[in-house]
C-alpha cells in the first residue's frame, strides 16, 4: 500500500531529488505528492520565469521617411565638393549621408543617431592611406618589405574589423543610448583568419559553419547600453542557404555556358565576329545575373535567419521577412539602373534599397526597453572604419 511521507521539511533540492528516485509505478500516490509540491515551490516558480521569453509589449515596423529628392541634394553636393577639395570632403560627406540616414530611420517613434564627428573620419581615413601608401611603397621596392607589410596587414585585419565595428556601433545611438561592440582580438582572429584557412583543407565544405562562427562573433558581442545581443544561429540553416545558393548558380551557369557554345559554334559556322562578339557580351551578362541571384538567395535566406533569432536582452527581438524575388529584383533593377544612367541614379537606389530593408523588418519591444541604462564610452577610433574600406574588408550588418 502506497503510504503517505510528510515532505514539508524538505528543500526544493530534496524535492526534486524524491521524485527522480521514487517509483512511479509501485507509488503512485507520493508521485503526485511530489509533483505537486515542486510546481508550488516558489524556487520553482522563478527558475520557470528565468526561462521564459518575456512577453512582447508590442509589434512595431521599421519605418523609413529617406526622399531621393532630399539625399539627391546631399548627395550631388558631397560628390562636388569631394571633387573641389580633392577627397579631403569626403570625410564630411560620409557624416552627412550617415545623419541623413540615420535621423530618417524610425522603430516607435523614436529615430536613430548618428554621432560621428567629420574631423574623427578624416584622421582615420588619413592613416588608411598612409597604411595603403607604405604597401605599395614596399611593392614597388622591395619584394622582402612587401612581403612583411602584406604579412602585417594580414594579421592586423581581425583588429582592423573589431575597430571598424566598435565605431560604427559607438557612434550609432537609439532613444539617446549609444551602441557598442565588445569583440577581441583573439577571437576575431580565429574567426576571420584560422577558421576560413582550415575550410580550404576541408574543400570548403566547413565554409557554412565558419560564416555562421563568423555571423555569431559578430552579433554577439553588439550591445545597446548595459542590454547585450544574442543570436542563437543554426548551422543547418547556413548549409541550407549556400548548398542552395550554389546549386541556383550552378544551374544557371550550365544553361548560360549550354547556350554561349551553341551560338558561338553556330557563329563561328558564319564566320560572323560581330555576332560572336554580341553573344559573349551577353554571356558575361548573364554571368553577373547567375551571382546576383544566388548571392541574393543566400542573403535573404540568412538575414531572415539571423533577424528571427536575434534578440537584444529584454529589449526588443526583431523578425525579418525579406524575400528572395524582392530581394532579386531590387538588385537586378539597381545594377541596370546604375549602370543605364551612368551612376547618377545612385541617390534613387540608396534610397530605395534602405526602404525594402525596413519593410521587410519588424520589432518586438520588450518590457525592458525602458529600463536600458546607457554606459560613458569613450570616443572611438575611425582608423579601423577607413582601413577596412581601403582594403575592402566589408563586415555587413544586416
Amino acid at each position: 500500500m502506497d503510504q503517505e511521507m510528510d515532505y514539508s521539511h524538505y528543500s526544493y533540492q530534496d524535492l526534486l531529488s524524491a521524485r527522480a528516485g521514487i517509483d512511479v509505478i509501485a507509488h503512485p500516490q507520493r508521485t503526485k505528492t511530489l509533483d505537486t509540491l515542486i510546481a508550488q515551490h516558489p524556487e520553482h516558480a522563478s527558475k520557470n520565469t528565468l526561462h521564459q521569453k518575456p512577453q512582447a509589449l508590442r509589434k512595431v515596423a521599421v519605418n523609413f521617411f529617406g526622399k531621393t529628392n532630399e539625399y539627391y541634394a546631399i548627395w550631388i553636393v558631397n560628390l562636388l565638393l569631394t571633387i573641389v577639395t580633392l577627397g579631403i570632403y569626403s570625410a564630411w560627406a560620409t557624416v552627412r549621408t550617415h545623419r541623413y540616414f540615420y535621423a530618417n530611420t524610425e522603430i516607435d517613434g523614436h529615430r536613430f543617431s548618428y554621432l560621428a564627428e567629420p574631423l574623427q573620419i578624416l584622421k582615420g581615413r588619413i592613416i588608411g592611406v598612409f597604411l595603403l601608401a607604405m604597401y605599395f611603397v614596399a611593392v614597388a621596392f622591395s619584394p622582402l618589405a612587401a612581403g612583411i607589410v602584406m604579412l602585417l596587414l594580414f594579421l592586423a585585419t581581425p583588429l582592423f574589423i573589431c575597430m571598424s565595428l566598435r565605431f560604427r556601433m559607438r557612434v550609432s545611438a537609439y532613444r539617446n543610448i549609444r551602441f557598442n561592440f565588445k569583440g577581441r582580438y583573439g577571437r576575431a582572429f580565429l574567426v576571420f583568419v584560422l577558421l576560413p584557412i582550415m575550410s580550404v583543407f576541408t574543400l570548403y565544405l566547413a565554409l557554412p559553419w565558419v560564416l555562421k562562427k563568423i555571423d555569431e562573433f559578430i552579433y554577439s558581442n553588439i550591445s545597446y547600453g548595459d542590454k547585450t545581443m544574442q543570436a542563437e544561429l543554426d548551422t543547418g540553416e547556413y548549409y541550407a542557404a549556400s548548398f542552395g545558393a550554389f546549386f541556383i548558380g550552378l544551374a544557371l551557369f550550365l544553361i548560360a555556358i549550354f547556350g554561349f557554345g551553341a551560338s558561338a559554334a553556330a557563329f563561328s559556322a558564319t564566320e560572323s565576329a560581330d555576332k560572336f562578339t554580341f553573344s559573349t557580351i551577353i554571356f558575361m551578362v548573364a554571368y553577373v545575373f547567375v551571382i546576383l541571384l544566388s548571392s541574393s538567395f543566400y542573403a535573404a535566406r540568412i538575414r531572415n535567419h539571423i533577424f528571427n533569432t536575434m534578440q537584444l536582452s529584454d529589449v526588443a527581438s526583431f523578425e525579418s521577412e525579406l524575400s528572395f524575388a524582392t530581394l532579386v529584383w531590387l538588385r537586378t533593377s539597381n545594377f541596370l539602373l546604375l549602370i543605364v544612367s551612368l551612376g547618377f541614379a545612385m541617390p534613387w537606389i540608396s534610397i530605395r534599397t534602405t526602404r525594402v530593408y525596413a519593410q521587410a523588418t519588424q520589432v518586438n519591444m520588450l518590457p525592458g526597453i525602458a529600463d536600458v541604462v546607457g554606459h560613458s564610452s569613450q570616443s572611438a577610433s575611425a582608423v579601423g572604419e577607413e582601413v577596412a574600406n581601403l582594403f575592402d574588408m566589408d563586415v555587413g550588418l544586416g
